[in-house]
């Protein structure tokens, strides 16, 4: 994580969500892309765990709210990379990037899911669902060469 990530994510833990939301902002300001889909993977990782803590502390609304910015962090890594134009074949490197960092994120929803209450499950079926289509989309796009 870089520097002004690690700082941001701190400041979450102090102030809450809507210092996270705008440290998403601060994220899609980012001119690069590229590393513009790294960092929101990268703050996707770091708020499925702040959500997972605080669904812990017994928290479920505010575990509720980070997951949706889960999914929009995510959402932001791949609309990102769509917007580079490249094609995933021919220039791979940060599209197997964010491949391997969804499926990384993708074992770790499936086991926060599984520490949660079974009547608590579902509120994250639909950040599961995004994330392996997500996963599915680079996946084939790096093997066939496809630009999704």
């Amino acid at each position: 994580m870089t520097a002004r990530l690690l700082l941001s994510f701190m400041l979450l833990l102090a102030g809450g969500p809507s210092l996270l939301r705008a440290d998403l902002a601060h994220i899609k300001a980012e001119p690069n892309l590229e590393k513009r889909s790294k960092l929101a993977l990268d703050y996707a990782e770091a708020t499925l765990k702040e959500a997972r803590n605080v669904y812990g502390n017994g928290d479920m609304a505010k575990s509720t709210a980070l997951i949706g910015e889960v999914r929009e962090s995510v959402e932001t890594a791949e609309q990102s990379l769509k917007e580079t134009g490249k094609n995933p074949r021919k220039s791979p490197k940060y599209f197997k990037k964010a491949e391997i960092e969804t499926r990384a994120l993708l074992k770790r929803i499936e086991a926060f899911q599984d520490e949660m209450s079974v009547n608590d499950r579902p509120a994250l079926d639909p950040l599961r669902t995004k994330v392996q289509q997500v996963h599915d989309d680079l996946l084939m796009g790096i093997m066939e060469g496809k630009h999704k």
